[in-house]
């Protein structure tokens, strides 16, 4: 049965990467402190999910409007390129979620203030920007540094903010891991349409320096978080770096296949198999706090 064409547009496989550094940064900030802010908690995972959906909203709309998805598209069935939502209607859909977005937000900002803005401010210009504007990010190259940071550092870093009121230099090494595992994400799909996209004059990484390079990127995303868990026992945490370990041999699948395989629908299973990786991987990483 085919999903709504909102939902579909939402783009249901990848948000995993909204709930991951919300979690682990939550579980990171009751270890350092002993506290849990559920409220606090909850709304900062749904205003971190109602951003990715506005991204994708609006990625959905600009792509058809620039011609960057066609009927040779490999991955899933775009909504506003299939003609089943139009391109105003899904930016409208998109700038509904901004509110929502916004609106989720204001405990954070009456708990902890004009940091909560600042950060706001930001990824609700670059939801947007990631493909439109001037200087579309997605266009230029940026989009693997865009999710690293955003759903990475920042969105790691600001949860354990909005936890604890303290800015962590535990949470910089928890977003530096999620933020790979999470870019794994985007690095499998431009690969994937590495040839469509460089028709349309979509500058990703895969099209500027090619697949081998894509595949060494995609391989350093899935395996270097687990190089990086070695410095949990500066922290004192040294379980932290060993139980995300039992999770190591999927990202080494993913690497491997995508390492054989030519790009192709097939990939599409790639891009579900990194979703379960980082969750995977989340999981054990607060299992191991607890």
């Amino acid at each position: 049965m085919p999903l709504p064409p909102l939902l579909l547009a939402s783009r249901p496989k990848t948000l995993p990467a909204a709930v991951a550094p919300v979690v682990a940064g939550s579980a990171l900030a009751w270890r350092i402190t002993g506290e849990f802010h559920g409220l606090l908690a909850w709304c900062t995972v749904l205003s971190t999910m109602a951003i990715q959906i506005a991204t994708n909203y609006f990625n959905d709309a600009v792509d058809a409007r620039k011609g960057a998805d066609t009927e040779a598209r490999l991955g899933p069935l775009r909504a506003t390129a299939a003609g089943l939502v139009t391109p105003r209607g899904m930016l409208a859909a998109g700038a509904v979620m901004l509110g929502l977005a916004v609106l989720i937000s204001l405990p954070m900002v009456a708990a902890r203030g004009w940091p909560v803005v600042a950060i706001g401010v930001v990824s609700l210009f670059f939801t947007y920007g990631y493909t439109g504007g001037p200087v579309p990010l997605a266009y230029r190259g940026l989009g693997d540094l865009f999710v690293l940071l955003f759903f990475g550092l920042i969105a790691v870093t600001g949860t354990v903010f909005v936890q604890t009121g303290q800015w962590r230099p535990e949470a910089l090494l928890l977003g530096a891991q999620i933020g790979m595992l999470s870019t794994v994400l985007i690095a499998i799909n431009n690969l994937r349409d590495r040839e469509e996209d460089s028709r349309s004059n979509k500058r990703t990484l895969a099209v500027r320096f090619g697949v081998r390079f894509a595949r060494v990127e995609i391989a350093a995303l899935c395996l270097g978080p687990y190089l990086l868990g070695l410095g949990w026992g500066a922290f004192g945490l040294p379980a932290a770096g060993l139980w995300p370990l039992a999770a190591v041999w999927l990202g080494g699948l993913i690497a491997v296949s995508v390492a054989k395989t030519p790009p192709g629908r097939v990939y599409n299973k790639f891009l579900a198999l990194s979703a379960l990786h980082l969750m995977g991987w989340t999981g054990l990483f607060v299992a191991a706090l607890i």
